[in-house]
């Protein structure tokens, strides 16, 4: 993974509803904040939190890739803003949401391992 394909990436495992998949991008002590608000504190969480929703809320739902702006900061370290459409969330009864937009913001940092997410924050938008 580098920081120009993760996005794609993201998004492939996401609608594969692969939390695993999810959580190999993410560094060991990630802070990870998903789609739904949840809050950990390692990929370990992250994981678990992306399988409850995936069991839920995001069942059904995949991203489809909108704007990317990356920022490299020198050699190691990247901020990546990606914007996606949600297609496919269902609500409670398991009728079909209306799409949405979402943001995800990433830090990435070159490891020994690869490119790994050190923060990720994934929030919807109202615009």
């Amino acid at each position: 993974m580098t920081p120009e394909t993760f996005p794609k990436l993201f998004a492939a495992a996401f609608a594969a509803q692969d939390g695993a998949a999810l959580c190999g991008y993410l560094a060991e002590d990630a802070d990870v904040v998903t789609l739904t608000g949840g809050l950990a504190e390692t990929a370990k969480q992250a994981g678990q939190l992306f399988e409850m929703e995936f069991a839920g809320t995001f069942a059904t739902a995949r991203l489809v890739t909108g704007k990317t702006r990356l920022r490299l900061l020198g050699p190691g370290g990247a901020v990546l803003h990606q914007r996606y459409v949600v297609i496919g969330a269902r609500d409670a009864s398991g009728a079909e949401l209306p799409r949405f937009g979402a943001m995800l913001t990433a830090v990435l940092l070159a490891r020994a391992e690869g490119w790994r997410t050190v923060s990720l924050g994934f929030s919807a938008l109202t615009q």
